[in-house]
C-alpha cells in the first residue's frame, strides 16, 4: 500500500494491544499511558492474571476503554496471551509487556512493515529502559545449541540496528502480527507458561510459509527482567523445559533429539563433578536436580508435544527452515515478498 508520494502507509483493518500482568499494577499503568499515546487507533486487552494487588480495578477506574480479562490463577505470558486471543477479531494483533513503555510511533512503524503481504509479524526496536543507548532485543536468532537467543543484546544501539532487516524470530515483549495467521498456525501455546512460546509460534509461521521483519522505528524501551527474575529457579526451568519441548515441536527430529541428548549428559557430568566435589557454576541452570526435573517434564509431555507437532500447519520441510536460518542473524529485506 502507498501514499501519492510512493511511501509506505499503514496497512490498515484495525489492531488490538494485548498486555499480560500479574502483580506489577505500577508497571502496567506506566504501559498504558505509553498505549494512549500511539498514534493509530487501537483496542487494548489487559489479562490480569489474578493479581492481588488491584490491578484490575485500577486499570478499570483509569483507562476504561481497556477491555479487562480476569483470570482466576495465574496462566503466565503464554497462557494469558492465548486466553486474549479468543476475543480478538482484528485484523492486527499487538504484543506488549507489561514492563515495556512503547514510543508513540511503535504501532504505526508496525503496520508500515506489515503492509507487505508476505510479512507475518515485526518485531520491534526494544531498547533497555536503564539505558536506552543499549539494545534489548532486535529479533530472534535461532543458535546452534537450539536456544533463541536476543539479537543484538547489550550491544550499543547504532547503525547495525538502523535499518530494517528479516529475521529468524519475533521478540513477544513486543510484536505486531497477523491475526488470522497467528491462529491459522495454532495460536499461542498456552502449555509453556512462561518463555519460548514466541520462538515456538516464530518456527510454526516460517513453516508455513511466512516472513518476520524487524522495524527499526519501532521503537518500544523494556525494563528487563522487571516482572519475572532471569536468575531464578522458575526462569532456568521453564526456560530449559520449553526450549527442548519447541525442538520436538518445530525442528527436525534429529536435531531435537541432539539437543535432549546433549542436554542429558551435561547433566550427567555436572552431577559427577558434585559427587565428586568437583566444583561447578553456581547459576541455577546447572543445577543438576533441576536439569533432571526438565527432564522428567520433557519426558511427560513428550506425547502430546509430538501430536501437537503433527498438526503444525507447513509450506516449508523443518530441515529447510533450520538449514536457512541456524546461526543467521539476519537477513536483507530484498529477500522478502
Amino acid at each position: 500500500m502507498t501514499d501519492h508520494d510512493g511511501a509506505l502507509t499503514p496497512v490498515a483493518g484495525g489492531v488490538t494491544v494485548v498486555v499480560v500482568t500479574w502483580e506489577q499494577r505500577d508497571l502496567v499503568l506506566v504501559c498504558l499511558q505509553s498505549l494512549a499515546r500511539q498514534t493509530v487507533p487501537h483496542r487494548v486487552v489487559v489479562v490480569d492474571n489474578a493479581s492481588t494487588d488491584g490491578t484490575a480495578e485500577v486499570v478499570a477506574q483509569r483507562f476504561p476503554d481497556a477491555v479487562i480479562l480476569r483470570q482466576r490463577s495465574n496462566l503466565g505470558f503464554a497462557g494469558g496471551v492465548s486466553a486474549a486471543m479468543d476475543v480478538v477479531d482484528t485484523r492486527f494483533v499487538a504484543l506488549l509487556n507489561n514492563d515495556a513503555k512503547a514510543d508513540a510511533g511503535w504501532l504505526e512503524a508496525s503496520l508500515v512493515a506489515l503492509a507487505d503481504p508476505s510479512v507475518v509479524a515485526v518485531t520491534a526496536r526494544l531498547l533497555l529502559a536503564e539505558d536506552t543507548a543499549t539494545i534489548n532485543n532486535a529479533g530472534g536468532v535461532l543458535l546452534a545449541s537450539g536456544y533463541c537467543a536476543d539479537r543484538g543484546l547489550g550491544s550499543p544501539d547504532g547503525e547495525m540496528f538502523a535499518y530494517p532487516a528479516e529475521v529468524f524470530a519475533f521478540c513477544g515483549g513486543a510484536v505486531v502480527v497477523r491475526t488470522l495467521a497467528v491462529k491459522a498456525a495454532g495460536g499461542f501455546d498456552a502449555d509453556y507458561f512462561m518463555y519460548y512460546e514466541d520462538t515456538d509460534l516464530s518456527w510454526r509461521l516460517r513453516l508455513a510459509g511466512w516472513h518476520i521483519v524487524y522495524a527499526p522505528d519501532a521503537v518500544v524501551h523494556h525494563l528487563h527482567a522487571a516482572s519475572s527474575d532471569s536468575q531464578s529457579e522458575m526462569f532456568a526451568f521453564h526456560n530449559e523445559r520449553n526450549r527442548l519441548l519447541m525442538l520436538c515441536k518445530d525442528a527436525p527430529l534429529g536435531f531435537a533429539a541432539s539437543r535432549i541428548a546433549r542436554f542429558a549428559l551435561t547433566t550427567a557430568s555436572l552431577a559427577g563433578k558434585r559427587l565428586i566435589g568437583r566444583a561447578t557454576p553456581p547459576d541455577n541452570v546447572f543445577r543438576p536436580d533441576l536439569r533432571l526435573r526438565v527432564l522428567v517434564a520433557v519426558v511427560a509431555r513428550l506425547p502430546m508435544t509430538l501430536r501437537k507437532r503433527r498438526h503444525v500447519p507447513r509450506s516449508a520441510r523443518r530441515s529447510e527452515v533450520l538449514h536457512e536460518w541456524l546461526g543467521v542473524t539476519d537477513r536483507p529485506l530484498d529477500g522478502v515478498g
